[in-house]
């Protein structure tokens, strides 16, 4: 095991995520590739392409709809059968990571494939049209084949119609028994414990919703192989960090960030976020990330419209009192220049 600096860990870790300064057009599209699948922001995102939430210099909201539009970003089905959009050359192995094989189709999942192979591509509106199913019937099934990479949703702008194709048809080049799984898992979590610095199975299973023993025997096989270190048990870094980890970095400039619910850092974290700050009455709308660590959370509620903010919660007692106008300003940021009703319980 090697040792390392706790203040080390989130120096490097705010500099590979982007926090201490904007990534260029080259950076985030590395960023990107390590962060995928990318996801909309969360809640305020219906029918957008995924976004870096203060990691770019640029609009990347504009430069990922570009790429939807020449189908660079691709959609499919991953996390937990989520939602989430990788870059086209990365779609082989998202489909070794994730396919999960029809091994006892229904007879309307075999109705539909046969119905795109035979007449697609089709919308919803189409196959409804042709097979007098209702949508809440026709959409569960779709999403199973997605799962299964037998069919593909082209969706590459934000319209609601969208085709759906066979998927070997529209990607020929794809094989999704090339790869093992596990192949593919090991190279998901060398570019996880890149952009994290510092991992363990928890981690990785809340984001990429993936078995924790799949994990686990990847990660060990990694340290095996010489690709990962322990610094404690369970714990990782990429072999390539000890010198880096082991030596010190300046530390980072004093920071708040408000982080949805979709971010990168959060679904990271998820496992444990969700625990620490679920509130009896609201739900959480972002959590703060203070000085590179989740320290406390904005609750209320979220509305079509501005959402409800009710509370500023979690926060320790000397960061809470040190740090309010900074925590206020970085809620601000993210909700068009409104603050929440109360702060720790207190009324604003």
């Amino acid at each position: 095991m090697v040792t390392v600096h706790n203040e080390t860990v989130t120096a490097l870790l705010m500099e590979r995520q982007f926090l201490t300064r904007k990534a260029d057009q080259a950076e985030y599209t590395c960023l990107f590739r390590d962060m995928q699948p990318g996801l909309n922001v969360y809640w305020n995102g219906f029918g957008d392409p995924p976004s870096l939430v203060f990691r770019a210099g640029f609009d990347d909201l504009a430069y990922n709809r570009e790429r939807q539009l020449r189908r660079e970003l691709v959609k499919g089905r991953f996390a937990g059968g989520n939602v989430g959009w990788v870059l086209q050359e990365d779609l082989e192995l998202f489909a070794y990571a994730y396919r999960k094989p029809l091994d006892a189709p229904t007879d309307r999942q075999l109705m539909l494939l046969e119905l795109i192979q035979t007449e697609g591509p089709l919308t919803i509106q189409q196959m409804k049209d042709a097979t007098g199913l209702l949508v809440k019937e026709i959409t569960p099934a779709l999403h199973r084949l997605q799962e299964a990479f037998l069919v593909y949703e082209d969706q590459y702008d934000g319209e609601w119609d969208r085709g759906w194709y066979v998927f070997s048809e529209m990607f020929p080049d794809v094989d999704p028994g090339r790869l093992s799984k596990r192949e593919a898992l090991k190279t998901l979590l060398k570019r996880f414990a890149y952009r994290n610095v510092r991992i363990h199975a928890e981690m990785a299973k809340s984001f990429y919703r993936l078995p924790a023993k799949e994990i686990k025997a990847a990660l060990e096989e990694l340290a095996q192989e010489g690709a990962l270190l322990q610094t404690e048990p369970g714990w990782f870094i990429l072999a390539e960090d000890a010198p880096v980890l082991q030596a010190s970095l300046p530390r980072p400039s004093p920071s708040v960030f408000a982080l949805h619910r979709n971010d990168f850092l959060v679904k990271s974290h998820e496992y444990w976020l969700k625990e620490k700050f679920s509130h009896p009455e609201y739900d959480v709308l972002q959590y703060l990330l203070v000085d590179g660590a989740f320290s406390g959370a904005l609750v209320g509620h979220f509305r079509f419209g501005p959402n409800d903010l009710e509370d500023v919660v979690g926060l320790p007692e000397e960061t809470a009192s040190a740090r309010k106008a900074e925590i206020l300003a970085a809620i601000a940021e993210v909700h068009g220049g409104r603050t929440p009703k109360r702060y720790m319980g207190t009324p604003l």
